[in-house]
């Protein structure tokens, strides 16, 4: 089971097939038990291979019950097993009755014919003759003495004690027992005989277990033992020898319910998680936050496939009958609406209801509509499976929440990110739709809040006593205005203030930290709310102060998880800080230059309360334009912060040189974030590759303060390496792999450092090396361009991409961050010829190796005077198969045959 799991969906199948035979193998092995055929085998085959042909082309025909031509065999073969099936099999079919029947017809001059599923005949003795001489065997003084001589030989003639002992033989063999090692473990457990030629006629024994004949031979077959109520009552009924046609009939119906319990038996796999990748899911239905069903993409054509698969086997058995004697937990299938087939789980005998374990949802249906499981059907897991949502477990029952999640989920599709693997596994789920990715988790807390803490800015409303608690470098800004909900804050926190004196904080560490997570963080002395924003390690995260609006990166140990009894009244109190923005500034004011935003820093810190008058509200942005007043000067407008900021000259940009500090009376934790900045392409996104074509030429860089050099293997060397960067396979970027935690500790260290300590004067310079701030991280660059409109041109050294970033967001980079060797080393492939490679060759490659690790066999090293502007040629070996070594280059020049085919 455990093997089954790891394999792809699409040999699942085959996988379960080949154990299953294994298995029946190795049992018979075991009893050392003869595995010899009478059929024909096919020239060339071996045994086994038979045996493998012949259960597949069962399982084929049994999607064909109404008949397949012998010519279109091949092709749907083909179709099924991705193996070619021999045209010297299809000579065979007709000596192999006990695997299909095959009706020859006449196409013109050619001979066809049509194949149908072999008919389940119990095989009997060959002639009248051996039947009497078994019948005459069966009353012998030989024979075990429980058997009852001078009767005729049917089921009710064996006494009730012989077939105890069978039905104790076969429990302890729940796989089955072969039929010819009866005998001995018969002898061996009772120390009498067993009456061999019982086996001629196993229908002797079919009252109390199952006969499953793989063979014509009547020996070859599997006995199991059926459920022990219908042993029951087939050991109370009487010995009277009963008609022929009554036996036939019983043995039939006890076939049909032992084979019910049978398919029972077969375990179907465990829904897989991947472990890699993306994951999707859709949203069937929930009872609270704690038990949401869901299903996932991932699976959604096997299950497709499956059920159509279900359609078709289902709707061709004309004569199938309704499964008989249903359980509750029994697995069926069930002719549902609009014709289609689904499986289900019976649930209640009373009501016939079911439970679609695919589809999350139960039914009251028809006994007719409900037939058996078959195995084929079984392989796939069940789709429905349940789930919990992060961060709501303790309001997991709440009827305005549980109405949220279900109005903004059921019956769509969501990116997760799990969070625990379990049977009911954490997930945080993503709407991934629109521009920008929602958190909905995060979402559906917020219907929580106090509405009647919520505070609500009337346009042309004058509000006095506000706080200016933020400012950002795009010139918006956070302000508390008093109110009732700021007034509740203050007493909650004071609450936790008081909790925590008497309590070891240590107690409530964050051993979780997911996006959207509400927790506390200590700044200034007391306690605020912060909700996470951004995991970079797991030591660092950038957090978002609820109340402040601020946003910066802390460590993962400094915050805590509010005290259960004041969860509730945390969560109720909506954000306190609003954004706003000053209005009616000129038009052409553009982005903001570091002077005035030092400017408008300098008017908040001097002057601890404000009053405010609201111009409008920009709904769609979550921002209220407003005129900002010192209490001295309001309401007179030309003397507002909005009018001095106007007519300062603090409008003119400067070229190649950022100032910058925080200012005074900001906590520790750095005040405002360069992730919120405007400084944005109209892409929304500073990064671009280059090929070494675009490079710029090498240039002489002074070696003071560089870190020593990454040692390169010597060429016939062997290194363990990641591919972090793949242009082509001409140009493309590894990392030594041993080297990788020291570069994830430095860069853990850089965002700490950096997202903390004050901005310090920059003054950039080709060809320097700098820290720079690239999407969430920071990474250790060197200028080599200085580009209009505040850009520059970066290399980073540890990662080897080219890049775009705002000249805001270069740091110096520090002595203590030079210690460690650039990681980045380009490489070239060894064994191709170099060449102008294709947009098609690039993308295959990229897809083959970016990301990924590989074992390098170095053939060259060209030495650099700069350590960046080295380069190895070397092979790529993917190591990652037990068996199997691939060498990239033998993978690329066949793609490169193959395009020149295409060509």
């Amino acid at each position: 089971s455990e093997k089954r799991l790891t394999v792809p969906p699409r040999f699942q199948k085959e996988l379960q097939v080949h154990l299953s035979r294994s298995s029946s193998t190795e049992s018979s092995d075991s009893l050392n038990t003869s595995t010899a055929e009478t059929h024909t085998v096919a020239p060339g085959f071996s045994a086994a291979d038979v045996n493998e042909l012949q259960s597949r082309i069962k399982e084929l025909l049994s999607k064909y019950s109404s008949g397949v031509r012998v010519s279109k065999m091949p092709q749907i073969y083909r179709e099924m097993y991705w193996e070619d099936l021999s045209t010297e099999v299809l000579y065979q079919l007709e000596n192999w009755p006990h695997v299909c029947t095959v009706e020859k017809i006449h196409r013109g001059d050619q001979m066809d014919g049509l194949l149908y599923p072999a008919k389940k005949i119990p095989p009997v003795a060959k002639s009248d003759t051996e039947q009497e001489k078994a019948s005459q065997n069966v009353t012998s003084s030989k024979a075990d003495p429980l058997l009852k001589p001078n009767m005729e030989t049917t089921p009710a003639s064996l006494s009730s004690d012989l077939k105890e002992k069978v039905i104790s033989i076969l429990l302890k063999y729940s796989n089955g027992l072969w039929a010819h090692a009866l005998p001995k473990v018969y002898q061996d457990t009772y120390q009498v005989k067993f009456p061999e030629d019982i086996l001629n006629n196993l229908e002797l024994l079919s009252d109390v277990c199952i006969v499953d004949y793989v063979s014509e031979v009547p020996r070859k077959a599997i006995l199991y033992a059926k459920p022990q109520r219908c042993i029951d009552e087939n050991l109370n009924v009487t010995e009277k020898v009963k008609s022929h046609d009554g036996v036939k009939a019983t043995a039939e119906q006890q076939y049909e319910e032992s084979k019910d319990q049978y398919l029972e038996n077969i375990t179907v796999p465990s829904l897989i998680i991947p472990s890699e990748g993306s994951v999707s899911i859709m949203v069937l239905d929930l009872k609270n936050t704690n038990e949401v069903l869901i299903r996932q993409v991932y699976y959604s054509s096997a299950q497709e496939q499956m059920e159509d698969e279900m359609k078709v086997y289902y709707s061709q058995k004309s004569t199938l009958s309704p499964a008989q004697s249903l359980s509750v937990g029994q697995l069926v299938a069930v002719h549902a609406e609009e014709d289609a087939w689904l499986r289900a789980r019976v649930i209640s005998l009373e009501d016939n209801r079911v439970y679609y374990v695919d589809h999350g949802f139960t039914e009251f249906v028809e006994s007719n509509s409900v037939c058996r499981l078959q195995k084929q059907f079984r392989l796939l897991p069940f789709q429905a499976a349940k789930c919990k949502l992060a961060g709501l477990e303790a309001f997991c029952d709440d009827p305005v929440l549980v109405k949220a999640v279900e109005s903004q989920t059921c019956f769509k599709i969501f990116a997760v990110e799990i969070l625990e693997k379990s049977d009911i596994p954490l997930l945080v789920l993503y709407d991934t739709s629109g521009e920008d990715d929602i958190n909905i988790n995060a979402t559906c807390l917020k219907t929580l809040y106090d509405k009647s803490l919520e505070l609500h800015l009337q346009v042309d409303a004058l509000y006095t006593n506000v706080r200016v608690t933020s400012v950002f470098s795009d010139g918006s800004l956070y302000c508390q205005v008093p109110s009732k909900g700021l007034s509740r804050l203050s007493e909650i926190l004071q609450k936790l203030e008081d909790y925590f004196l008497y309590k070891q904080t240590s107690e409530f560490n964050v051993l979780l930290p997911f996006c959207g997570k509400i927790c506390l963080f200590p700044s200034k002395g007391k306690w605020a709310r912060v909700e996470i924003k951004i995991i970079h390690t797991r030591r660092a995260l950038d957090v978002k102060f609820m109340d402040i609006g601020t946003v910066a990166t802390v460590k993962v140990s400094e915050l805590k998880e509010i005290p259960p009894q004041f969860l509730r009244e945390v969560i109720a109190i909506p954000p306190q800080a609003l954004k706003c923005c000053l209005a009616d500034l000129p038009p052409n004011t553009g982005m903001w230059t570091p002077d005035a935003v030092l400017w408008l820093r300098d008017a908040v810190t001097n002057c601890p309360e404000f009053s405010m008058k609201v111009i409008k509200q920009d709904a769609s942005k979550g921002i209220a334009h407003i005129y900002l007043f010192a209490p001295e000067n309001f309401p007179d407008m030309d003397r507002s912060i909005n009018r001095q900021i106007k007519n300062a000259d603090l409008w003119k940009h400067q070229k190649d040189v950022f100032l910058s500090v925080t200012p005074s009376g900001t906590s520790s934790t750095k005040a405002v974030s360069d992730a919120v900045s405007a400084l944005q392409l109209s892409s929304g996104k500073l990064e671009k590759s280059f090929p070494d074509s675009a490079r710029e030429p090498s240039s002489a860089v002074s070696t003071i303060d560089m870190p020593p050099p990454l040692p390169l293997p010597k060429p016939g060397d062997l290194m363990d390496i990641y591919v972090s960067v793949a242009c082509h396979p001409g140009h493309f970027i590894v990392q030594p792999w041993n080297e990788l935690n020291n570069l994830y500790a430095l860069m853990e260290e850089m965002i700490l450092y950096y997202s903390r300590a004050e901005e310090k004067p920059v003054n950039i310079e080709k060809n320097k090396l700098y820290a720079a701030k690239i999407g969430d991280e920071w990474y250790r660059v060197i200028i080599k361009g200085i580009l209009r409109n505040g850009f520059l041109s970066v290399y980073e050294l540890d990662y080897g991409k080219h890049e775009f970033v705002s000249i805001r967001k270069v740091q110096p980079l520090l002595d203590t961050f030079r210690r460690l060797p650039f990681q980045a080393i380009t490489a070239q492939l060894a064994g191709v010829k170099s060449q102008q490679w294709s947009e098609e060759a690039s993308i295959v490659f990229r897809n083959l190796v970016e990301k990924k690790p590989f074992v390098a066999q170095i053939q060259a090293v060209n030495d650099s005077t700069n350590s960046w502007e080295r380069k190895i040629v070397t092979f790529l070996v993917d190591t990652s198969l037990p068996h199997i070594d691939t060498w990239i280059h033998d993978f690329v020049s066949q793609s490169l045959v193959e395009f020149s085919k295409g060509d």
